[in-house]
């Protein structure tokens, strides 16, 4: 069971994390001026605010259980929904994606700078308090579970940031648009099955 959670995590921190943003620009112009591990730092701020999204919305849902669960099946309605909505997202059309302007230098300050990015956005935390729902954690999951989840989200976008900057060291040159719509779709595809997944779950305990 934990590994099953572990898991879900993991996918759902590459899903979140795959769609090439502002913040991917960043990762892939840092890799081609300074290398490989200038990306991963460009990355690594932004799994650690997803980090601590997760955390804040699994704590939520900790502390509230015994009332969440109480509304544990709408709750996983409309998480299901967000999922389907956060999926259909990644299908749509999209301009050239411009990057993130960070004026740091170092790898620790690039860390930094993405970090305040990422958690200058409180919508995030919303995004992961859907997720959960969705993946049934509202009907009051014990910690350990919920701490599993956000351990795989953290290690999910980690893992896309150094496959992302890895692909550009070796290939040293701009991926191809093609690519950014290819790894939109998947991640997209995979929001939608947790969705479906999510919503049927529910059609099941009305059953």
């Amino acid at each position: 069971m934990d590994l099953i959670v572990l898991g879900k995590g993991l996918v759902l921190g590459v899903a979140i994390a795959a769609p090439l943003g502002p913040i991917g620009a960043l990762c892939i112009n840092r890799t081609l001026e300074r290398g490989f591990w200038a990306g991963v730092a460009g990355g690594l701020g932004t799994a650690i605010a997803d980090g601590a999204y997760a955390s804040l919305a699994a704590a939520g849902f900790t502390a509230m259980g015994g009332l969440l669960s109480r509304i544990e099946l709408p709750l996983q309605i409309f998480g299901g929904l967000f999922l389907l909505y956060l999926g259909w997202a990644a299908f749509r059309p999209r301009g050239a994606v411009v990057a993130a302007r960070v004026d740091a230098r170092g790898l620790l300050t690039t860390t930094v700078a993405t970090f305040l990015l990422t958690i200058a956005n409180p919508a995030t935390i919303l995004s992961f308090a859907a997720i959960f729902a969705g993946l049934g954690l509202a009907a009051g999951a014990g910690g350990w579970s919920a701490a599993l989840l956000v351990i795989g989200v953290v290690l999910g976008s980690l893992g896309w940031w150094f496959f992302l900057s890895g692909m550009v060291s070796l290939l040293r040159s701009r991926l191809p648009q093609g690519f950014v719509v290819w790894v939109s779709w998947v991640s997209g595809g995979v929001l939608l099955l947790f969705g479906l997944a999510s919503l049927g779950m529910a059609v099941n305990a009305m059953l």
